[in-house]
Order: C-alpha cells, then structure tokens, then sequence
C-alpha cells in the first residue's frame, strides 16, 4: 500500500492556536490555475473624493467635519457596534438562554488623505505612521479600565463589508475578551506552561528551517500560509521576537512591520492583477492587566479569491455543517504568493 501523502491525500490538519481542525482535498485541484483569468476593472478613484465621508475636510454623516489632516487620522465610528456607556447587566433563563450587557468604543482608523491609495501603494513610511497610530490606540483605549481588549482590523474590498473605498480600517475595544482570541489565549496558555516557550517561537522555528510555506520575510517578521490555512491564500505576519503586543516593539521592528505588510500586500495585488481584497487583523495580549506571558503577535489575512480576480471561495454545505476544507494546499498557496514580482503594478 502507498504510503500517505500530504500533497496528494485528503487529511485534516489541526490548528493549535484555536483548537480546530480543516480538511485538505488535494486531490481535488491537481491542477487549479488553468482556465480563463478573469480581471477587474481597473479603479480610477480621485485622490480626494468631496463625497467621501473619509476624506480630509469632508462631512460626516453625524455632522462631524474631519480635520483637515496630512497622515492618519483616527475617529469613533459614528455607527459604534459598541458603546462605552451601557449598563452592566445580564439576561438568564435556565441553562440556555443567556445574555450580558457589553460596552466599548469603536474607532475608525484611516491610514491616508490620498482616497485613491490601498496599504500596498503607500510608501513605507507611511504605513509605518499607520503602525504608530495602532500602537496609541492599543495603548489608549487598553489602558481605560473597562477595556479588556483591543482588535485591529482592517476590511478590504466590497465583497468583505467594506463600505467606503477610502484607505482605513477600525479597532472594536470591549470590556470581555472575543471568542478567538480568548480561545488563542488558552492554547498559548497550556502550550507555554508546558514548554516554557511561545506557541509561535516553536512554530516559527521549523517554517524557517522548512522554507514551504513562508512568503517573505525580514529582519524582525515572517509572513506565511500556515500549515493550518483554510483560505485559499489566507497568510499570517508573525514577530520573530516573541512579544506579546504591538505596544513593545522597538522602532526598527515597527518599521519592519510596515515594511512586510507592504510587501505582502502587493504579492496579493500582484496574484491576479486585482485591488485584492481581504480581511485582516491584529490578534494580540488582552488588556484585562494579566501579565500574557504566553501570547505571541501575529496578523492574520483572510482573502476570499480563489482561482482568480472574480472566482472566490464561499463557505458553504460541508464547510458550515461539519468543518472548513481547502482543495489547494497551504504549501501550493505560498509558492504562488512568492513567485509573483513585489513590485507593485499601479494600474493594470
């Protein structure tokens, strides 16, 4: 009998940073990038919209006018999910139905004045006030004692929710810590206090000596498709200095940071000559004043195309009853991601 095979067989492979599983269909997609390529049309945006609600100057929907500003600017979102003076209190009925008041403040992050530009056309530099405007606010809104913890993230795209093309993201902050990154927190928890070192320093050690899966990397951060991946190009930027939140990172390593969200970025654009789109987020220690020995930085990207600029991968029968599953591997996904240029192609 053969032996198995990752590359050829269907397997699961488990994700120790929140306890699942996904299952891998290689065999489904022997050869997934023939066919028509299918391209966008290319966006032709302004560098300053009048109509924008983003854009330096512009007003609101709530009648706020934006400052005139020349960098980032930060903002609470008019349209808070959460707000910072709700009552505590809880709902219960027996042992099913349950509920409990959440308060928290909700930011609206943008990263230029340009309402033309995504992360992968800024310049470096740029980004780098983008990661020093992350930092404030963890800082800033972690320290309130209401605040247990602080999400980053950034949507890419109409088809990922994102009403405004305008360059931004938003950081949600609430007073419990969210399902994945509590359940992050205890499997980096139980990983550390049995090996004495982070979940992601062990990991990192054998993506770099193996070289399959890693995308690029610099001095200080590694971008990767993790051997546990359910997107089809999902990748994940992780510190090569075990710190466990963006608050202690020295100027070199947020430069750094900038630098290979920038590079990571164009390889998407790049793939299928696509503004690609995409979620992604910072997942990193609480803000609940626990020492977080255990917890590891690391941004992960969730893209939703799959063999070209209109074909996108959905969730559904198999996915949403049983588990995710991928027919192209991780391994496969990051060959592609390296081989195109990280020169960025403005318009194509």
């Amino acid at each position: 009998m053969e032996s198995f095979d990752l590359t050829e067989h269907p397997h699961r492979r488990y994700n120790p940073l929140n306890d699942t599983w996904v299952l891998v269909s290689p065999h489904r997609s022997k050869r997934p990038w023939q066919g028509q390529v299918e391209k966008n049309t290319p966006d032709n945006r302004p560098q300053h919209d009048p109509e924008c609600y983003l854009c330096p100057g512009n007003t609101r929907a709530s009648g706020d006018v934006n400052t005139d500003y020349k960098g980032t600017y930060a903002f609470t979102n008019d349209f808070s999910a959460l707000l910072a003076d709700v009552p505590e209190g809880n709902f219960e009925n027996g042992d099913i139905f349950k509920a409990e008041s959440q308060s928290g403040i909700c930011k609206v992050i943008c990263f230029s004045p340009r309402h033309d530009l995504t992360i992968p056309e800024m310049e470096t530099e740029d980004i780098w006030r983008v990661v020093d405007l992350w930092v404030e606010e963890y800082k800033s809104l972690g320290s309130k004692d209401f605040i247990r913890y602080v999400q980053i993230f950034e949507n890419k795209g109409a088809i990922m929710g994102c009403s405004n093309p305008h360059p931004h993201g938003q950081i949600w902050s609430q007073s419990h810590v969210p399902q994945e990154p509590a359940r992050k927190t205890a499997s980096q928890q139980k990983y550390f206090e049995n090996h004495g070192k982070s979940m992601l320093s062990d990991y990192l050690e054998i993506e770099l000596r193996e070289k399959t899966r890693i995308v690029v990397e610099n001095d200080h951060f590694v971008a990767l498709v993790p051997f546990w991946a359910v997107w089809p190009f999902e990748t994940m930027i992780v510190s090569k200095r075990h710190v466990q939140n963006i608050s202690q990172l020295t100027e070199t390593e947020k430069n750094a940071f900038a630098d290979i969200y920038k590079k990571l970025t164009i390889r998407y654009d790049n793939l299928f000559e696509v503004s690609f789109p995409y979620s992604a987020g910072i997942h990193q220690s609480p803000t609940d004043g626990l020492p977080h020995e255990s917890w590891h930085l690391h941004m992960s990207f969730y893209p939703p195309l799959l063999r070209s600029a209109t074909v996108k991968k959905f969730m559904v029968g198999y996915e949403m009853l049983a588990e995710p599953q991928r027919d192209i591997t991780p391994e496969y996904s990051a060959q592609r991601l390296r081989e195109v240029s990280e020169v960025h192609y403005k318009k194509w």
